[in-house]
């Protein structure tokens, strides 16, 4: 595929889309390889994607974060991935924990002290 690694940036981003992000990506692209026959390719990117990718996004992804976070899949993978940079390995937890925490603050922030502009 010509320019697998911005196909692959993309689909990174597509996949903070719920349930049909990646497969954005991924779907035409197995189209694209079956149309231009490599039906073997195709095949397999289109197994991969619909077990693989669709197992990360639908199952892993509520297990690892939680259902109750009520964080944007955004912050998660941010606040992911600066705990790894920052923290190595324990970042994992520590990143959306911290993210979780700020947000928690700023929303007990934003209703105590009336930031919203009504009076009362």
């Amino acid at each position: 595929i010509p320019g697998a690694l911005l196909w692959g940036v993309v689909m990174a981003f597509l996949s903070l889309i719920p349930a049909v992000g990646a497969g954005i990506v991924w779907l035409p692209v197995a189209v694209y390889l079956l149309a231009t026959g490599s039906v073997w390719e195709g095949i397999v990117l289109i197994a991969y994607g619909a077990v693989v990718i669709g197992l990360a996004d639908n199952i892993l992804r509520p297990l690892l974060v939680g259902r109750d976070t009520k964080l944007p899949d955004y912050i998660v993978l941010f606040s992911t991935l600066g705990g790894l940079s920052l923290f190595g390995i324990t970042g994992f937890v520590i990143g959306p924990l911290v993210a979780a925490l700020f947000m928690a603050f700023w929303d007990i922030f934003m209703r105590e002290f009336n930031v919203d502009g009504q009076s009362g």
